[in-house]
Order: C-alpha cells, then sequence, then structure tokens
C-alpha cells in the first residue's frame, strides 16, 4: 500500500493510494467463501457449488469493493497520522483513471480532501469589544413578580366586571339553554371584551360564539356537537352571567412562602423582593450572554477571514446529501455554511491554544441547568431533587441532546478563554436600548 499526496492550487489536495493484491486478497477470499457457503444455484447442493463458477460470477465485484475499502482506510490512516486538517469528507476525485479489476492486481485511486487553513488569533489586549449589560427596569420585576404571584393566586367572586374576569353563566337561544358556560375575557382583545364591562351577575348580554370561542374545539365542546355539526347553525346567544371572578394575588405571609419556597430560604416580603430582582438579572444576563457570543464570533470570523476551498465543499455538500439539495439551494445557504465551518475551525484551536477540555462534570451541571430551565418555562421555580435529577438523567439518555451540550460548554468556555485575552468593555444598556442593538 502506498499513498502520495499532491497539493493543488485550489486549497485542495489529491491523495493518489496504490493498493496492491496482498492488500486486499484475504478479505477477497473470505467474502468469496462466505458467497460460496449461501450460494443457491440450481444443479448443486446448498454450499457445493464449485468455486470457480462463484469466482467467475463475483470476483470482479468482490476485488472492486474491497480494494476501495482498503483505499479509503489507507488515506484516511494517512490524513490521521500526518496530521492533516481538513473540511469536508474525503472524496473521489474526478481525476480517477480507469480500473481494470479484471486484470490489474495494483489498483491506483484517487481522492480529493480539502485542506484546512491556519487559523492564527495573535489576541492582545489591544482588541477590544463591548459587552452590553441589561439593567433591569420596575417594568420588568413587576411582570416577573405578577407571573410568579399568579401561580400561587386564586379566583374570588367580585360584583362587576371590569377587565380580565373569568364569568361563568348560561348561553341561551330559543328553547336551547346550555349551563354553567365558561367565557374567559382575559383571552380576549379590547373588542371582545367591551360588551362585558361594567355588567353584573344577573345581566343578559347578547354574544356571537364564534367571536367569545375562538376555536371549532371550543365551540362544539360548549355547545355540546360536533364540530362537523357547527356549519350552519346560528352562532348568536344570550348569555346570562351567574358568576364573576378575578384573579387575587395571594398574601405575602408565612403561608404562601412555605408553599412558594419549601426550602426556607424566602421568609420576607423583602427576600421575596430580592428574589425577584435576581430572577429578572439572570435572565437578562442569558440575553447579554447571547450577544456578546454573537459579536465575538463575528469579530473572530472579521478578524481571521479564513480562505476556505468553496468549489471543492459546494460539491461535496451535493454528494453528501445524495443530490436531495440542488446546486441552487446550495449556493443560497453557502455563506453562512462557510461561517459556521469557520467559527468551528476557530473554536477548535482557541480549545487546542488553551487547552480547554470538555469534563462529565461539565456536561452534568449544564444539563442540570437545561432541566431548570425547562421547569422555569412552566412556572416551576422550585424542584425537588429528585425529580430534578431524573430529568438530568433523561437529557444526558438522549445523544442529540449529549451533543448539543458538549458544543454549548465548548462555545461557552471558548468564549471565556478569548475575553480573557482581548479587552472587554462593559456598558449598561436599559432593556429599550438592548433590543435597538440586536
Amino acid at each position: 500500500m502506498n499513498v502520495v499526496k499532491d497539493n493543488l492550487d485550489n486549497q485542495t489536495a489529491l491523495l493518489r493510494v496504490t493498493v496492491g493484491e496482498a492488500d486486499y486478497k484475504e478479505q477477497v477470499e473470505k467474502q468469496l467463501k462466505e458467497y460460496k457457503r449461501k450460494a443457491n444455484i440450481p444443479g448443486f447442493r446448498p454450499g457445493m457449488v464449485p468455486m470457480g463458477i462463484i469466482s467467475k460470477m463475483y470476483r470482479k465485484s468482490v476485488v472492486a469493493d474491497q480494494a476501495y475499502r482498503q483505499a479509503t482506510d489507507a488515506a484516511l490512516e494517512y490524513v490521521r497520522t500526518n496530521g492533516i486538517e481538513t473540511v469536508g469528507d474525503l472524496m473521489p476525485s474526478d481525476k480517477q483513471g480507469e480500473l481494470d479489476f479484471d486484470n490489474q492486481t495494483d489498483l491506483e485511486f484517487v481522492f480529493e480532501i480539502g485542506l484546512a487553513p491556519e487559523v492564527v488569533l495573535a489576541l492582545t489586549k489591544k482588541n477590544t469589544l463591548t459587552k452590553y449589560v441589561i439593567e433591569p427596569n420596575d417594568d420588568m420585576r413587576k411582570g416577573f413578580r405578577s407571573n410568579y404571584m399568579r401561580r400561587f393566586g386564586k379566583l374570588v367572586d367580585v360584583d362587576v366586571v371590569s377587565e380580565d374576569e373569568a364569568l361563568t353563566g348560561t348561553l341561551t337561544q330559543g328553547d336551547v339553554r346550555i349551563e354553567d358556560a365558561y367565557v374567559g375575557l382575559i383571552s380576549m382583545d379590547e373588542a371582545g371584551r367591551k360588551p362585558f364591562i361594567g355588567r353584573k351577575v344577573g345581566d343578559a348580554v347578547e354574544v356571537d360564539v364564534n367571536v367569545i370561542y375562538k376555536t371549532p374545539s371550543q365551540r362544539a365542546s360548549i355547545l355540546g356537537v360536533k364540530e362537523s355539526e357547527l356549519d350552519g347553525m346560528d352562532p348568536k346567544y344570550t348569555f346570562t352571567i351567574t358568576q364573576i371572578r378575578k384573579f387575587a394575588e395571594p398574601e405575602l405571609n408565612e403561608e404562601f412562602f412555605k408553599l412558594a419556597f419549601p426550602a426556607g430560604d424566602v421568609t420576607t416580603p423583602e427576600q421575596f423582593e430580592h428574589r425577584i430582582d435576581e430572577q429578572v438579572r439572570s435572565e437578562l444576563a442569558r440575553e447579554t450572554e447571547f450577544k456578546f457570543t454573537n459579536d465575538l464570533r463575528k469579530y473572530l470570523l472579521e478578524k481571521t477571514a479564513l480562505p476556505l476551498p468553496e468549489p471543492f465543499l459546494k460539491n461535496w455538500l451535493y454528494q453528501v446529501n445524495e443530490s436531495k439539495f440542488t446546486m441552487e439551494a446550495i449556493e443560497q445557504e453557502f455563506p453562512q455554511f462557510l461561517d459556521m465551518l469557520r467559527w468551528d475551525l476557530i473554536r477548535r484551536q482557541v480549545m487546542k491554544d488553551n487547552r480547554i477540555e470538555i469534563t462529565q462534570d461539565d456536561v452534568k451541571a449544564e444539563a442540570k441547568e437545561v432541566a431548570m430551565m425547562q421547569f422555569q418555562y412552566y412556572g416551576m421555580h422550585t424542584v425537588a431533587d429528585d425529580m430534578l435529577d431524573n430529568f438530568v438523567n433523561s437529557i444526558l439518555g438522549n445523544k442529540e441532546e449529549v451533543r448539543k451540550i458538549y458544543d454549548k460548554v465548548g462555545e461557552r468556555k471558548v468564549v471565556d478563554a478569548v475575553s480573557a485575552q482581548i479587552k472587554v468593555n462593559e456598558k449598561q444598556v436599559t432593556p429599550e436600548e438592548f433590543q435597538k442593538l440586536v
């Protein structure tokens, strides 16, 4: 087996791999014996077909297959042992010559590889970048506080409809009477709420069920019919109010704190307001870090301006996707693909230069963070340890999720490493100013 590398002008190289009979003969004979064992040919008992017939039928294709396998393995091993940094995959070259598998024993296979550019960062404190730190305002704190309180509040009876109450009543239309119909004003716009404002228990309101119940499934459920039966039905009903309820926030007392914070780490209104502020700042910090990571990524992409073998990569994308995408579609997304590839090269170089490693503890800690964010999304800011551990284990059992976590942890460590080598100027901005920046 012999491998020769020829560098080309377009940031690619050819690998010419010569495979001799000694390299593939053993595997060819083994494969032919397996064919002989399984062959089912009329006139011969199973396993008794002469090897001459088997060889005539299959040897050429088996030689081609095994020689190509040996050549591919040798090319990949050559790249690995010689430390050649590549982009894309090993590709058969259009410079491949004709191969005579009937008469040749030494076979030359030609592959093409894309050569990765050298990544030189040379970062110093002269390189500067701004990190925009969002300062929370009272409206944001109020919003977080309201969401938190709503989870532990309750509906109480009130006398008059004023804004976004929950109404219970009776729908009537001629002889049709539907008791305990529910109308939630909170899900309506101002125009939908208007007919109810100022009404009291016992008042009758003319309604259109298509307006107060937005989806066919809701209307069918309330009216007690199938969705297919809604067409042609008169949507006009009279709604007589029997109960008006409004959400009331809980009192900040011992009962509330025990329920909302079973760990006992929040027991006073002051501690509660401090916790709300922490949660707001934590959420804003994620926004800050997300933008800073994007800004840093863009900065390094522009600074390095890494050249790539674009024609090779376009062809590789087309071939590796088995023509699922047209070349026109690939061209459209190609600039984004190039930046993604360049960023991956930069990340790998930063990790290598700074000896960055991703440990199992890093992965588990990030999985725990992901799990907590999921619980918080559904309003659960305090989660029992066993429930959290079970969710973390389910995340770690998903290979795709683990891959995402590795990428996220790796990117964060790269950002931290680069940030320590350059000058980062922090600038306080309001949420409104931040939105304009992004």
